[in-house]
């Protein structure tokens, strides 16, 4: 299989009133072409700083990161830039959206922005509602952000990850925000795109998301404790069975 990131010895350390913050202490994996992979851990253990450490989006005080055979860790601000937008997605539990302008530019935005997106604007329009079809919200493309559900609303930004059709998309506790039902639909989605070949690394605290991953990592002040394959997610049928199992091995590291 095709490694899509890999991470090696990655460290980050903070200077606060003179006083050295080491939030990452040489943490090494690497993600597979078609994984999704859970960042689990306590609060304060470095799950963020990791994703946006190897995602472009901070910079690691030392190491090496790979994404796609290329070492972002010494890209400059604009080939960073140009990574994030043309070859990643991104997914945040705050869904940050443009209230002057519908749902469906919102998603469409992205595409429009991009000079590596050589489709047509009319093409892009079709992608951007092939996509609402996928995730079941085409009925709302052109309500404003402020007239749909939360559910609705990350369905939405899932769609916006994946407008220029990314090679790996992060997630940053993307159902932290949502109540239980709107969180099981959102990882639905984002499960089904997985069976579908898309890469997702994502970080969350909660066992019911993780458990639809196809495997964990769990951090704990920086360093990676302990990793659990779980395989792809087929059906809810396996899903209390994934749960329990986890929620098991988590309970070993102390969660």
């Amino acid at each position: 299989m095709v490694k899509v990131l890999e991470a090696e010895n990655l460290c980050k350390t903070y200077v606060i009133n003179k006083y050295q913050n080491n939030v990452l202490r040489n943490v090494s994996f690497s993600i597979e072409e078609g994984e999704m992979v859970a960042i689990m851990g306590p609060s304060g253990s470095g799950k963020s700083t990791l994703l946006y450490s190897v995602s472009g989006m901070d910079r690691p005080t030392a190491g090496k990161c790979m994404f796609m055979g290329r070492e972002i860790s010494k890209m400059n601000e604009r080939e960073l830039a140009d990574l994030r937008l043309n070859e990643m997605g991104f997914i945040f539990q705050q869904m940050y959206m443009l209230k002057n302008l519908t749902v469906q530019d919102n998603i469409l935005l992205p595409a429009l922005e991009s000079r590596k997106n050589k489709a047509t604007r009319k093409e892009k329009l079709e992608y951007s509602r092939e996509l609402m079809r996928k995730l079941e919200i085409i009925g709302i493309a052109r309500n404003d952000i402020n007239e749909v559900s939360g559910g609705q609303l990350q369905r939405a930004c899932i769609c916006r990850s994946m407008i220029n059709h990314p090679k790996m998309i992060f997630a940053d506790e993307p159902t932290g925000a949502l109540n239980r039902t709107s969180s099981d639909e959102v990882m639905d989605q984002l499960a089904k795109l997985n069976r579908e070949g898309t890469t997702i690394m994502m970080v969350t605290h909660d066992a019911k998301v993780a458990c639809k991953c196809s495997r964990v990592l769990y951090i704990v002040d920086g360093n990676i404790k302990g990793e659990f394959n779980l395989g792809t997610y087929i059906n809810k049928a396996d899903l209390e069975k994934r749960e329990r199992t986890l929620s098991n091995w988590l309970m070993e590291l102390g969660w």
